[in-house]
């Protein structure tokens, strides 16, 4: 618990609308997934973590990993409400995705917040990471190897 928040990783508990609102209209990396990809994406998400406040129950935070639990694990859709910010919100969410069993290896994406992410160890992988970025449909008279038809 914090203040007057608690964390909670029951995934019937989490504002699913809450979590589409913030992603679709305030964060840079949402990307142009549709709120069908995003229903997918949660059903996957072998964690999520909610942030609630304790008077009312509102969710005002949210994380969801994707992991096996023993080696793996991917930490995304990390988010504080703003009217929730500042109150430590942020560090209760990574604490309570990244406490789990196993000796995991966890990644994520970000271009803010590293000041946070560092202090649980994150760092930049310099040369032991490949990134595969999602294959866009080829254009037309190109076969997949990239040469011309």
């Amino acid at each position: 618990m914090v203040g007057e928040h608690e964390t909670d990783d029951d995934p019937a508990r989490v504002d699913r609308d809450v979590v589409w609102t913030f992603l679709s209209t305030g964060a840079y990396w949402h990307g142009s997934r549709t709120r069908a990809e995003l229903e997918a994406q949660l059903d996957a998400s072998r964690r999520q973590v909610g942030v609630y406040r304790r008077d009312t129950g509102e969710m005002v935070g949210f994380a969801r990993a994707v992991t096996d639990d023993v080696t793996f694990g991917y930490l995304a859709d990390v988010f504080v409400l703003p009217s929730a910010r500042g109150a430590g919100l942020g560090k209760a969410l990574v604490e309570a995705v990244l406490d789990g069993p196993g000796r995991v290896r966890w990644v994520l994406f970000t271009d803010d917040a590293h000041g946070l992410y560092n202090r649980y160890g994150f760092a930049a992988p310099g040369d032991t990471c490949l990134v595969r970025r999602p294959v866009t449909a080829p254009a037309a008279g190109v076969r997949s190897s990239g040469n011309a038809t």
